[in-house]
């Protein structure tokens, strides 16, 4: 479940929030438009973030990994909204 102290590395400059209750998360990050959806099943251990990822708004979500924390899948995001905007494919 993700706690108000877990929300708090939501920065609204950097995403559009689109949903947030205490098990899921939709984002957009603004830099890229990409589409992010996070998922706390509440699984014990590592990898208890399932993160999930779509280019647009009306493509399919695919699953892009999982992280640890919600943090740390900000993190991911950030770092991969870096590649992309490199001209990562």
């Amino acid at each position: 479940m993700f706690n108000t102290e877990d929300l708090k590395c939501l920065d609204s400059k950097y995403f559009n929030i689109i949903a947030v209750d205490d098990y899921d998360v939709t984002i957009m990050s603004r830099n890229t438009g990409h589409y992010w959806y996070l998922h706390n099943p509440e699984s014990p251990g590592e990898g208890s973030v399932v993160i999930f990822h779509k280019h647009k708004f009306s493509h399919p979500y695919h699953q892009h990994g999982r992280a640890n924390t919600l943090r740390q899948a900000v993190r991911g995001i950030k770092s991969h909204d870096r590649w992309q905007m490199r001209g990562g494919r």
